[in-house]
């Protein structure tokens, strides 16, 4: 069995997602071959250098895993962009170029975060190239770490007020971009996060040659995860997060 999340956004102030995030381990992803994380794992990352005893401790729970024989892999989030090697190093992952083609049980699959395909989103993509130009990642990691927190404050105080002022088209994945990146990849089945809408989407390619666009949930009201079983078969399962206290 082979496991795929994203869009936790994991952090101190949610202890219902860490505890759920840690039973998924437990429970499900210890008899997982390998765990993929799709991106947003955390609300924010400023840097390796500047993790938290909260993140430190995430880490070594994906290590543990690790330890026992799961492999992970790691992709990056629009909120957690700056993880680097020192994370994936405490937490026993591999770092995935988004996209990626993989082969999940005989099955050849693309994974991607899921962000780059919402072009439509023109203020976001504007944002997202200036933040991953490397100039500007290296002015990003050798700030000050108080100013990288105050930062990355604005800009999901930012987000977030401009998200709700944009139409749901906009901040969804545009159709047209999954075609060609299938085609060019050489895969009939597209896995990703970002976009919060879990759905599995038919696709009909170049030729009647049939697709998928598979959608991971985040974990915000409920747990959602993709496995695939030793034959190949995908199928989207969700999970109740129960309160704390």
């Amino acid at each position: 069995m082979i496991l795929l999340i994203s869009d936790l956004h994991l952090q101190e102030e949610r202890p219902d997602l860490t505890r759920a995030f840690l039973r998924f381990l437990n429970e499900k992803a210890a008899h997982a071959t390998a765990l993929y994380i799709l991106g947003d794992f955390f609300e924010a990352w400023i840097g390796d250098d500047g993790m938290t005893p909260y993140q430190e401790g995430i880490a070594r729970a994906l290590k543990q895993l690790s330890d026992r024989g799961t492999r992970i892999y790691f992709m990056h989030g629009n909120r957690d962009f700056l993880i680097g090697k020192a994370f994936c190093r405490i937490a026993g992952c591999e770092l995935l170029p988004d996209p990626s083609r993989v082969v999940l049980n005989g099955t050849p699959v693309v994974l991607m975060h899921g962000d780059s395909l919402c072009t439509r989103d023109i203020g976001y993509m504007r944002l997202r190239r200036w933040l991953r130009n490397p100039i500007v990642l290296w002015i990003l990691t050798h700030l000050p770490l108080q100013t990288r927190r105050k930062l990355a404050r604005k800009l999901r105080s930012e987000s977030k007020e401009q998200t709700k002022m944009k139409s749901s088209a906009i901040v969804d994945v545009t159709p047209e971009e999954i075609p060609p990146l299938l085609d060019r990849l050489n895969a009939s089945i597209l896995i990703h996060g970002h976009t919060h809408r879990p759905a599995i989407h038919e696709l009909t390619l170049a030729g009647g040659r049939s697709a998928k666009r598979i959608v991971l949930g985040d974990w915000e009201r409920q747990g959602w995860a993709l496995e695939c079983d030793e034959n190949g078969e995908l199928a989207l399962e969700a999970f109740d997060i129960e309160p704390v206290g």
